[in-house]
């Protein structure tokens, strides 16, 4: 079986401020996130894209990591079958 992969931009919320990050999922469930650079986070596209999508706070970040790394299913941490290698973040 391959496991799905997608990626979304959405509003992340810390104690500092919000900011809008590129989050990566595996069958809908959050894995890791990418901080955008200035020039992407201003593109009026990206912010509407992440105001259509759900809020993340950096515990349900966690939560949802340590989730997959406990079913063996973080596509970061195990060998995985995923339908779309090219989705993974580069290191």
């Amino acid at each position: 079986m391959k496991y799905q992969l997608s990626t979304e931009y959405a509003w992340y919320d810390t104690k500092e401020g919000s900011k809008v990050i590129l989050v990566y999922f595996i069958q809908n469930v959050p894995f890791t996130f990418d901080e955008l650079p200035e020039i992407a986070r201003n593109l009026p596209e990206v912010e509407q894209t992440a105001n259509e999508n759900k809020r993340w706070s950096s515990e349900q970040m966690y939560k949802s990591s340590m989730y997959l790394m406990s079913e063996e299913c973080h596509p970061m941490m195990y060998d995985i079958e995923v339908d779309k290698p090219e989705l993974l973040p580069v290191d």
